[in-house]
């Protein structure tokens, strides 16, 4: 078998970047999927690339505007799909025209809906699901600075998963495996909840969400729903790489909130530094768009078709899509946590 795969990336963002531009590095065909206005930059000036084991400049890799550009280019073995979870739609449309010519498909993207929507239009065959824990930023059009790393995980059981597997651990992602991908994507989403919302909604950091002793247990509270929802669907918590989310789990519903909050400010300090979690980016820099209808959004709705009461998440989805669209004035709620605790009584 031939351990060289050939791979279209989603998108050159960060997560997208990083993982192709690793994989470029270890030899392996990359094309990058990118916007038209973009495209130049990335064929003139390559990648620049700081990892762990220091700087490394990318020429090596194919750009495409298009699906259809990408897709006329040759055939490929995988696509890395890492796109925000509100492009999903847009993509989906592409990929019904060509559908015949696209490959299986790893689906990286944070909350649990992406992977049914992907399935819908390629078939279940060609769905692979995964996750990203690694940290990872971008300063501007093919500038990526490896931030935390910490792993990729892959739905095992797919003929594709070994192969991925080893090619993943050539190019030093950190990848694991894991037998059930539901397990998988729900503990990435518990991971995803926290701070998320809340900070975008009062435009706070996380350290003063958990300074605040009753944002704090509104933390709590929507863990505890999604982890009552994984529950009703038959699903236990997994640790993903770099990632102890049994221990978040465990916090969340078996410490006292006294004793879980200086030990959780700590890790997630630690975890994400000095940067505004991704809600927070999306409302804040205007695009009118949010991923939280796949995460908080999404554990009402599964909260819903399961009979599970999901009453925090389901506050911190609505204000913060009334936030979004203009509803509700952001004015309101900055800075204004009695605000949105008095939403909860």
């Amino acid at each position: 078998m031939n351990d060289t795969l050939s791979i279209l990336v989603y998108g050159a963002g960060a997560i997208g970047s990083y993982l192709g531009g690793s994989l470029a590095l270890q030899g392996q065909r990359v094309t990058f999927l990118e916007r038209p206005h973009n495209a130049p930059t990335l064929k003139k000036d390559g990648l620049r690339l700081k990892l762990d084991d220091g700087e490394h400049q990318l020429k090596e890799y194919g750009v495409a505007t298009s699906l259809s550009e990408a897709l006329d280019q040759g055939s490929y073995d995988v696509a890395l799909f890492a796109l925000k979870s509100y492009d999903t739609a847009a993509a989906l449309e592409d990929m019904q025209a060509r559908e015949d010519a696209m490959p299986p498909v790893l689906c990286l993207q944070n909350g649990v809906d992406n992977e049914p929507a992907l399935a819908d239009v390629l078939g279940e065959d060609k769905v692979l699901a995964g996750t990203v824990t690694t940290a990872v930023a971008k300063s501007g059009p093919g500038q990526i600075q490896l931030e935390r790393k910490r792993g990729v995980g892959i739905a095992n059981g797919h003929p594709l998963s070994e192969r991925l597997h080893a090619a993943m651990t050539a190019a030093e992602l950190n990848p694991d495996m894991y037998a059930k991908a539901a397990e998988m994507k729900w503990s990435k989403l518990l991971t995803n909840l926290l701070t998320n919302a809340s900070c975008a909604i009062l435009d706070i950091t996380p350290a003063q969400i958990f300074e605040n002793k009753d944002l704090f247990r509104l933390e709590m509270l929507q863990l505890r729903e999604a982890l009552a929802v994984m529950r009703a669907q038959g699903l236990g918590v997994v640790d993903l790489p770099g990632t102890p989310v049994r221990a978040l789990a465990f916090a969340a519903r078996r410490i006292s909130l006294s004793l879980a909050r200086p030990l959780m400010a700590r890790a997630v300090g630690r975890g994400r530094g000095g940067k505004m979690p991704s809600l927070h980016i999306d409302l804040h820099s205007g695009r009118g768009r949010s991923e939280d209808g796949w995460l908080n959004g999404a554990v009402v709705r599964h909260g819903e078709a399961l009979g599970v009461q999901t009453p925090v998440n389901r506050v911190l989805h609505e204000t913060l899509s009334g936030l979004v669209s203009g509803d509700l004035d952001a004015d309101e709620y900055r800075r204004q946590p009695a605000k949105l605790l008095r939403s909860l009584d």
